[in-house]
Protein backbone atom coordinates (compact mmCIF):
# COMPACT_ATOMS: atom_id res chain seq x y z
CA UNK A 1 0.00 0.00 0.00
CA UNK A 2 1.71 3.29 -1.10
CA UNK A 3 -0.53 6.29 0.00
CA UNK A 4 0.35 9.78 -1.23
CA UNK A 5 -0.94 12.67 0.08
CA UNK A 6 -1.94 16.49 -1.61
CA UNK A 7 -2.42 19.48 -0.13
CA UNK A 8 -5.35 20.96 -2.55
CA UNK A 9 -5.51 17.91 -4.69
CA UNK A 10 -7.94 17.62 -7.44
CA UNK A 11 -10.70 15.08 -6.67
CA UNK A 12 -14.32 14.22 -8.24
CA UNK A 13 -17.04 15.09 -6.40
CA UNK A 14 -18.65 11.91 -6.97
CA UNK A 15 -15.67 10.26 -5.29
CA UNK A 16 -15.88 12.31 -2.11
CA UNK A 17 -19.32 11.84 -1.58
CA UNK A 18 -19.03 7.69 -1.71
CA UNK A 19 -16.16 8.52 1.13
CA UNK A 20 -18.46 11.10 2.86
CA UNK A 21 -21.16 8.09 2.58
CA UNK A 22 -19.09 5.35 3.83
CA UNK A 23 -17.13 7.19 6.77
CA UNK A 24 -19.73 9.03 8.29
CA UNK A 25 -22.50 6.45 7.62
CA UNK A 26 -24.90 8.57 5.61
CA UNK A 27 -26.43 8.16 2.45
CA UNK A 28 -24.51 9.03 -0.57
CA UNK A 29 -25.16 12.94 -1.65
CA UNK A 30 -23.96 14.81 -4.54
CA UNK A 31 -22.44 18.00 -2.59
CA UNK A 32 -20.58 20.02 -4.92
CA UNK A 33 -17.27 19.80 -2.85
CA UNK A 34 -15.35 21.12 -5.47
CA UNK A 35 -17.40 24.67 -5.17
CA UNK A 36 -17.45 24.87 -1.56
CA UNK A 37 -13.88 23.75 -0.95
CA UNK A 38 -12.91 26.44 -3.09
CA UNK A 39 -15.23 29.32 -1.69
CA UNK A 40 -14.75 29.12 1.86
CA UNK A 41 -11.64 26.99 2.81
CA UNK A 42 -7.93 27.78 3.24
CA UNK A 43 -6.70 24.25 1.73
CA UNK A 44 -7.56 20.67 2.02
CA UNK A 45 -5.67 17.04 1.77
CA UNK A 46 -6.75 14.09 -0.60
CA UNK A 47 -5.43 10.95 0.76
CA UNK A 48 -4.94 8.73 -2.51
CA UNK A 49 -3.95 4.70 -2.90
CA UNK A 50 -3.33 3.40 -6.62
CA UNK A 51 -5.41 6.42 -7.79
CA UNK A 52 -8.23 6.14 -6.08
CA UNK A 53 -9.45 8.86 -3.31
CA UNK A 54 -8.90 6.86 0.32
CA UNK A 55 -8.77 10.10 2.76
CA UNK A 56 -9.76 13.76 3.22
CA UNK A 57 -9.59 16.60 5.41
CA UNK A 58 -10.70 19.95 4.75
CA UNK A 59 -8.94 23.19 6.33
CA UNK A 60 -11.36 26.47 6.97
CA UNK A 61 -10.09 29.39 8.44
CA UNK A 62 -10.82 32.76 9.36
CA UNK A 63 -8.28 34.63 6.86
CA UNK A 64 -5.96 35.64 9.31
CA UNK A 65 -4.23 33.36 11.99
CA UNK A 66 -7.28 30.52 12.67
CA UNK A 67 -7.43 27.17 10.72
CA UNK A 68 -9.96 24.40 11.16
CA UNK A 69 -9.82 20.71 11.06
CA UNK A 70 -13.50 19.69 9.47
CA UNK A 71 -14.45 16.25 7.78
CA UNK A 72 -11.69 13.99 8.40
CA UNK A 73 -12.31 10.96 6.54
CA UNK A 74 -10.43 7.41 5.28
CA UNK A 75 -11.82 4.68 3.94
CA UNK A 76 -12.39 1.63 6.21
CA UNK A 77 -9.95 -0.20 4.07
CA UNK A 78 -7.66 1.88 5.23
CA UNK A 79 -8.06 2.87 8.32
CA UNK A 80 -6.03 2.19 11.45
CA UNK A 81 -3.16 2.41 9.38
CA UNK A 82 -2.12 6.05 10.35
CA UNK A 83 -3.93 7.73 7.20
CA UNK A 84 -6.07 9.93 9.66
CA UNK A 85 -3.06 10.82 11.51
CA UNK A 86 -0.96 12.23 8.08
CA UNK A 87 -3.75 13.88 6.75
CA UNK A 88 -4.29 15.78 9.65
CA UNK A 89 -0.31 16.26 9.10
CA UNK A 90 -0.40 17.48 6.09
CA UNK A 91 -3.16 20.07 6.51
CA UNK A 92 -1.57 21.60 9.67
CA UNK A 93 1.71 21.79 7.14
CA UNK A 94 -0.57 23.56 4.97
CA UNK A 95 -1.76 25.72 6.98
CA UNK A 96 1.76 26.74 8.54
CA UNK A 97 2.72 27.36 5.20
CA UNK A 98 0.10 29.97 4.62
CA UNK A 99 1.14 31.47 7.55
CA UNK A 100 -1.45 30.62 10.34
CA UNK A 101 -0.77 30.05 13.48
CA UNK A 102 -3.29 27.71 15.02
CA UNK A 103 -4.79 25.04 14.07
CA UNK A 104 -8.32 23.99 15.68
CA UNK A 105 -10.49 20.81 15.83
CA UNK A 106 -13.86 20.15 17.55
CA UNK A 107 -14.25 16.55 17.90
CA UNK A 108 -16.66 13.94 19.78
CA UNK A 109 -15.16 12.46 22.86
CA UNK A 110 -14.77 8.73 21.14
CA UNK A 111 -12.31 10.57 18.46
CA UNK A 112 -10.45 12.21 21.52
CA UNK A 113 -7.93 9.61 21.60
CA UNK A 114 -7.21 10.10 17.87
CA UNK A 115 -6.86 14.13 17.97
CA UNK A 116 -5.15 14.31 21.18
CA UNK A 117 -2.95 11.61 21.16
CA UNK A 118 -2.57 10.65 17.05
CA UNK A 119 -2.53 13.74 16.08
CA UNK A 120 -1.26 16.25 19.19
CA UNK A 121 -3.78 18.30 19.37
CA UNK A 122 -4.13 19.72 22.98
CA UNK A 123 -7.28 19.69 24.85
CA UNK A 124 -8.65 23.18 25.30
CA UNK A 125 -11.67 24.67 26.94
CA UNK A 126 -14.45 25.43 23.58
CA UNK A 127 -18.19 26.35 23.70
CA UNK A 128 -20.57 25.56 21.30
CA UNK A 129 -24.23 26.79 20.57
CA UNK A 130 -26.67 24.41 18.89
CA UNK A 131 -28.32 26.54 16.22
Amino acid sequence: MTITYEWRGDFANASLNALHAEGFGSPVESTDWRSRVERHSLGWVCAWDDGSLIGFVNVAWDGGDHAFVLDTVVARSHRSHGVGAALVAAAAEGARAAGCEWLHVDFEDHLRRFYVEACGFRPTPAGLIAL
